[in-house]
């Protein structure tokens, strides 16, 4: 089974046992994360329904990426700055695919005609 899934404003076609490097996430290595996100969903050409579908991953490393150069410069102005970046990167190893989205707890509502009843 296979799902596209959403994080740090990319998308990703992922199935159980996947490795893929998101945008950075909160966590250890180790951790268990939810991404509940799931944009498509399907087995072979048949597609399922995602409505309360979930993908549960493990973080395997917390890293950065590869440096990149920011060099500028001015024409005949002796104007050159040269600056690097290395981005944040989480790997995550894709567990299962499935589940249910953990529902928020709903206040209970005491009935005050059932207690009077009894």
């Amino acid at each position: 089974m296979f799902a596209v899934v959403r994080t740090g404003g990319k998308q990703y076609r992922v199935a159980a046992g996947d490795k893929i490097v998101v945008e950075k996430l909160a966590g250890e290595a180790g951790d268990t994360i939810t991404l509940g996100d799931v944009l498509l969903a399907g087995e072979g050409a048949e597609l399922k329904d995602v409505a309360g579908l979930t993908v549960s991953a493990e973080i395997v490393a917390q890293a950065k990426g590869e440096k990149v150069i920011v060099f500028k410069k001015r024409r005949r102005h002796n104007y050159r700055r040269k600056n690097g970046h290395r981005q944040r990167h989480t790997i995550l190893k894709i567990v299962a695919i499935g589940g249910e989205k953990p529902k928020k707890a709903a206040a209970k509502k005491a009935e005050p005609a059932a207690a009077a009843e009894a």
